[in-house]
């Protein structure tokens, strides 16, 4: 059983379509904030730069093994596009990231989105959560915890392998 990973999605707050083409002058001014890349590196991407990369992102993994989903973040109170939450799904492991930006940081929303994602991959049979976090974010750490996944030893790039069951029921 694999998920699908073109639901849309809703959580309390939350409206959480999956990102297209159609989303990139919205997502483009929401994550514009250079501080968002402290940990990873880069800039912000341009409109047209995430035209492309959602293009390519609806089009799906070209490995046959592999299935990609990734849903922006729609304040149901405004509209407002506030960021993203996406999943790599790979043999019953799903790997998780979440982007929030920066004028909307600190209210739970990437907690409530990232729940609502793992809620829905673990009803589609995925048994494994997993995220790479770099050691210095605290706020990502601190959505991580919440999903309850923890860190492992493991390192890849500088980033910590944070790692949990994940089983209906069990987000947090």
């Amino acid at each position: 059983m694999r998920p699908d990973l073109t639901a849309p999605l809703r959580s309390p707050r939350l409206d959480l379509p999956p990102i297209g083409p159609e989303h990139a002058e919205a997502m483009a001014a929401a994550l514009a904030d250079p501080a968002l890349h402290a940990f990873t590196g880069g800039r912000p991407a341009t409109a047209d730069e995430l035209r492309a990369r959602y293009t390519r992102l609806a089009a799906g993994s070209p490995d046959p093994a592999e299935a990609w989903g990734n849903w922006a973040l729609r304040l149901r109170a405004d509209g407002a596009l506030a960021g993203y939450v996406q999943a790599t799904v790979r043999a019953g492991t799903a790997e998780l990231a979440w982007v929030i930006g920066t004028p909307w940081q600190g209210r739970g929303l990437a907690t409530e989105a990232a729940r609502a994602l793992l809620a829905h991959l673990t009803a589609g049979g995925v048994t494994t959560a997993v995220a790479h976090i770099h050691p210095e974010h605290h706020a990502s750490a601190a959505v991580a915890r919440a999903l309850g996944l923890r860190p492992t030893p493991n390192t890849q790039d500088g980033e910590v392998r944070w790692e949990a069951a994940a089983a209906p029921g069990t987000t947090g």
